[in-house]
């Protein structure tokens, strides 16, 4: 597992993709919160809180990660080698959790040039350091969490498909079901009592808690079980192929 951890690591940052898409999020994530008008501008806020940015983005991740994992087994695939790698010394389970920590590690990574944000609303504050850090780490912890799910489900879409573009547009459009579609489905009220049950089905409810500075056992607990369950799936999908 290790090994296919490096090796899945090398790949992303040996060809400059990792570096690219860090970049590109970080830019994205900095015109929003202090250049262009609108909800999550920071100054337009006129409140010294990241929260813009923890609403922000899940919806980049949403995007992000499936542009990671899509290669993760479609290329794979794709290319033939998947073939090689059955024929190696290892298990399909330990081939599988490594690319899931590889996909992981680089979302993490993304939010590290946020810290400079933190930084800069610190300062800013009056008076300064006038800014709820509980919220904030909780809202950093979530984030983490959520990344880990959607790495989990963008690695189930990359097992499903046979090519990296499907992979992708897959990855996404089950990332949005998770955390968007099923939380605007209950919105609707139309299954009575039954829509609580849905609503905590979808990621949103569950990740809502962290940025409000609460890191509940149970929102944990679920995000575990997601990982799980998509970790189990791809393994699974991945076996049927040999």
């Amino acid at each position: 597992m290790f090994a296919i951890f490096k090796k899945e690591l090398w790949s992303y940052f040996g060809n400059w993709s990792a570096w690219i898409i860090i970049a590109a999020f970080s830019l994205i994530a900095t015109l929003f919160l202090f250049f262009f008008e609108n909800d999550s501008n920071i100054f337009d806020i006129g409140m010294a809180s990241l929260q813009s940015y923890f609403v922000l983005v899940p919806w980049l991740l949403m995007f992000i990660i499936p542009a990671l994992s899509m290669k993760t087994f479609a290329e794979e695939q794709q290319t033939g080698t998947l073939n090689w790698l059955f024929s190696q010394p290892l298990k399909v389970s330990d081939l599988v959790l490594g690319k899931f920590l590889s996909v992981w590690v680089v979302g993490i990574l993304c939010l590290i040039p946020s810290l400079i944000y933190l930084y800069t609303v610190y300062v800013l504050g009056v008076p300064e350091g006038n800014i709820d850090l509980g919220m904030t780490f909780g809202s950093y912890f979530g984030l983490i969490i959520l990344i880990a799910a959607f790495s989990g489900v963008g690695i189930l879409a990359s097992s499903l498909s046979q090519n990296q573009i499907m992979a992708y547009l897959l990855g996404v459009f089950m990332c949005f079901i998770m955390y968007f579609g099923i939380e605007q489905l209950a919105s609707y009220k139309l299954l009575g009592g039954a829509d609580f049950i849905l609503q905590n089905i979808g990621f949103y409810q569950h990740f809502l808690g962290f940025t409000r500075g609460l890191i509940d056992f149970k929102d944990v607990a679920y995000f575990v079980l997601i990982i799980g369950v998509t970790l189990v799936l791809s393994n699974h999908f991945i076996n049927k192929k040999k």
